[in-house]
């Protein structure tokens, strides 16, 4: 299939680009390299720099095009309560214009990158997809308008719409012909901010709160290695149906606490890794985990990396080679 990624030149988008190519499909990656940088780019993708809200000068009715994926948008939680302004811009407006542009060009399918963030703090563990949506940020809100929108076009225009609500993504696509991996500016991850520290790029590590209702006190989240997140898009793609938006929670379905992605990280890097607690962030639940038995019923999709050392193991590589 001849496929449009955009925002391919960031994190996750530039893993699944390189798997569509490995799977024999032409891909075509939109991005304005605003977050996302050029060297990231699948070899063999064909790249064009532009934003989301031009993507009508790519998604012509003549293009050929026979899905899109959508991985382009602003992910910072925190960033998005003191600028809302612009992840309703981003996130939605030029998202809706995307989404005109496809409809305009007949493009039959299209998997759009959620998010957990549209739960909230969950009232039941582990999250199905049944879950009260509850968003208690403005980036979350914004992706679940988006979602909301794709289901009126896949009821009143026909689309195969797809939506994979990630949880915590970690690791790294570690091959011989290259690699692909985190590297946010700024960095609000955990695991990263863990790999700075080991690198002697940061002083400490902050563990904001320990007095959670949890085994060691610490926040718990629930890991998914980018490999085996990116596998599912090319899953969504061929479980994709005319006229239905599928929306899918995607984590490994078992929680890893703050302190026990320390533990990990140390044994992994072999360094000290100081830390310090801090006092909790406002609006942090204390267990985050999904269910994701849907996507394994419907999809057949299964983690194959579900360890933290696994997932550290690929992004300590990655960093060490392509960001520190």
């Amino acid at each position: 299939m001849k496929l449009l990624v955009t925002g391919g030149a960031g994190y996750i988008g530039s893993v699944t680009s390189r798997l569509l190519l490995d799977a024999g499909h032409e891909v075509v990656v939109l991005d304005n390299l605003s977050n996302g940088f050029r060297d990231a780019v699948a070899p063999g993708a064909t790249f064009v720099e532009a934003d989301i809200a031009d993507a009508a000068s790519v998604l012509t009715p003549d293009a050929g095009f026979d899905a899109v994926l959508h991985f382009a948008g602003l992910i910072q939680a925190g960033e998005s309560m003191v600028r809302p302004e612009l992840y309703w811009d981003h996130n939605v407006r030029r998202s809706l214009a995307l989404l005109e542009a496809v409809r305009a060009a007949g493009v039959p399918r299209f998997v759009f990158s959620s998010t957990a963030a549209v739960y909230g703090n969950p009232t039941e563990l582990p999250i199905t997809e049944e879950a009260t949506k509850a968003p208690t940020n403005t980036y979350g809100a914004t992706k679940l308008s988006f979602d909301y929108a794709l289901t009126s076009e896949a009821f009143a225009h026909g689309l195969a719409a797809v939506s994979l609500r990630y949880f915590n993504v970690a690791g790294a696509l570690i091959r011989e012909d290259g690699a692909a991996g985190e590297r946010h500016d700024p960095e609000t991850h955990i695991i990263p901010i863990t790999l700075q520290v080991a690198a002697g790029k940061r002083e400490k590590l902050q563990l904001f709160g320990d007095d959670y209702p949890t085994a060691d006190g610490t926040c718990v989240r629930d890991y998914i290695h980018v490999h085996d997140l990116a596998r599912a898009h090319l899953l969504a793609i061929d479980g994709a149906t005319g006229g239905r938006h599928k929306i899918y929670n995607l984590g490994n379905g078992n929680g890893f606490s703050n302190r026990q992605v320390v533990e990990a990280a140390r044994e992994v890097t072999g360094a000290e890794l100081p830390v310090e607690v801090a006092p909790r962030r406002e609006g942090d639940p204390a267990t985050l985990v999904a269910s994701s038995q849907r996507a394994r019923d419907e999809l057949g999709w299964v983690p194959e990396k579900p360890t933290l050392t696994e997932m550290i193991g690929d992004a300590w590589e990655f960093y060490r080679t392509h960001v520190a």
